[in-house]
């Protein structure tokens, strides 16, 4: 029971951080140009550091494989370091590749430490002050790693055009149509 009762709060958890994004997130993002709609989720993910809670003695169990702990903590530095490195050269070709980068490393961390702690046999309860990583806070690390990935492959012509549009909207000022008769 403890396993399902795990599982419905990670899929709780993608329901309502998908409510959020959907509401609010995106909304926010999806007018400014590719460099400046990544920061506030390379600046989320930077956070990932937490992940090396894992390897902290009494807040999870001693019983947590190490096969899982190590992985899931260590990946998480990486994709922290990864984001930050991103930052710094935003808004630079470069810093594109280095969100490239990042995006799959933090996207391929993330389902190889489910991977492993299905495969090591992870419980639930063995997660003790961690419990929340998992069901709360992983549930929004996929779905921004969805949103980069969809910022990442538009056009910047496209980012331009919902810009251009939003800015007309505060304006109340019409956008001339492509197509005069």
């Amino acid at each position: 029971m403890p396993q399902i009762l795990f599982f419905a709060s990670i899929a709780c958890s993608l329901i309502a951080w998908g409510v959020v994004t959907i509401q609010y997130i995106w909304p926010e993002i999806r007018g400014r140009q590719r460099a400046e709609a990544l920061r506030p989720l390379l600046v989320l993910h930077s956070f990932r550091f937490i992940g090396l809670s894992f390897l902290v003695p009494g807040v999870v169990s001693p019983d947590v494989p190490s096969v899982f702990a190590h992985s899931a903590a260590y990946g998480d530095i990486i994709a922290a370091s990864l984001a930050l490195v991103a930052l710094l050269l935003l808004p630079n070709a470069s810093g594109l590749a280095a969100a490239w980068i990042f995006n799959i490393w933090g996207s391929v961390d993330i389902l190889n430490a489910f991977y492993q702690a299905n495969h090591a046999g992870l419980l639930a309860g063995q997660l003790e002050a961690a419990f929340f990583l998992p069901t709360l806070i992983v549930p929004l690390l996929l779905i921004t790693h969805g949103l980069s990935f969809r910022i990442l492959l538009r056009r910047e012509s496209e980012s331009a055009r919902e810009q251009r549009r939003r800015q007309s909207q505060r304006t109340n000022i019409p956008l001339p149509s492509r197509h005069t008769s």
